[in-house]
């Protein structure tokens, strides 16, 4: 007998939910019919704007608000949804910031505040998750990196090597777990219309895209819900760029 769920009873946790990619690809599950835990920090405002939206357009799913950077509460937030669901199926490992500056300039805490959230935090909650995926013998991990984790990018020494450290975590897991039936990819958006492109020179950077613009939250989201479909069941450890052709 199979241990691949129906995908309309799946749980879903996307970390980093609340606004761009991440409520992109929140609403995305959601509209395929898994339940969705949507965790933020601390703009809860914004987060219920997401879950209300959800829930209008006929989905379902609840808000879990943790800091990803602290481990005890990120185990909370994991017993908190095996409590109430009993499973859970996949994860999306969104939660991240930038600080940017010349490395020259870059203090200790510019540096380690950019690693905790974006490479710790991804720690954090996923090894809690596989011990929940392993008996089950089926999960569904997406990592959000970044072209910046790719190509590298100037006055992004922090962000950059935050992210391509997430692709070799990536790469490295989904060896450890693909015999359980548990896939682990990465997504690596380029320039998306975000709050993270915010002030950047938007004209002249869409210049240099081959595709000629900026790409859409919902296009990254249509990727990571084909990774966490049953037709991807055959992808694992894989780096899927979404940036126009830029890489």
């Amino acid at each position: 007998m199979s241990n691949t769920p129906s995908e309309s009873t799946e749980t879903a946790l996307v970390t980093g939910a609340s606004r761009g990619i991440g409520r992109a690809i929140a609403m995305a599950l959601a509209a395929s019919n898994r339940f969705v835990y949507l965790n933020y920090h601390s703009n809860h405002k914004i987060a219920q704007q997401t879950l209300d939206q959800i829930k209008e357009q006929g989905g379902d799913g609840a808000l879990l608000p943790f800091d990803v950077t602290d481990k005890n509460a990120a185990e909370d937030a994991v017993k908190k949804i095996i409590s109430e669901r009993k499973t859970l199926e996949i994860l999306v490992n969104n939660a991240g910031i930038r600080d940017d500056m010349l490395m020259v300039w870059m203090k200790e805490e510019n540096w380690q505040q950019v690693l905790n959230t974006n490479l710790t935090g991804f720690f954090n909650v996923t090894r809690l998750v596989v011990k929940k995926m392993l008996p089950k013998r089926y999960g569904r991990i997406i990592n959000i990196s970044s072209t910046s984790g790719q190509l590298g990018q100037p006055g992004q020494v922090n962000y950059s090597a935050s992210k391509a450290g997430l692709i070799g975590a990536t790469k490295a897991l989904a060896k450890e777990i693909a015999k359980r039936n548990i896939t682990v990819n990465a997504v690596a958006p380029g320039f998306i219309e975000t709050e993270m492109v915010e002030g950047l020179p938007l004209e002249q950077i869409a210049q240099s895209i081959p595709a000629g613009r900026l790409g859409q939250p919902q296009e990254v989201a249509d990727a990571v819900l084909f990774l966490c479909s049953q037709k991807a069941s055959y992808i694992t450890g894989q780096v899927l760029g979404i940036n126009g052709g830029i890489c």
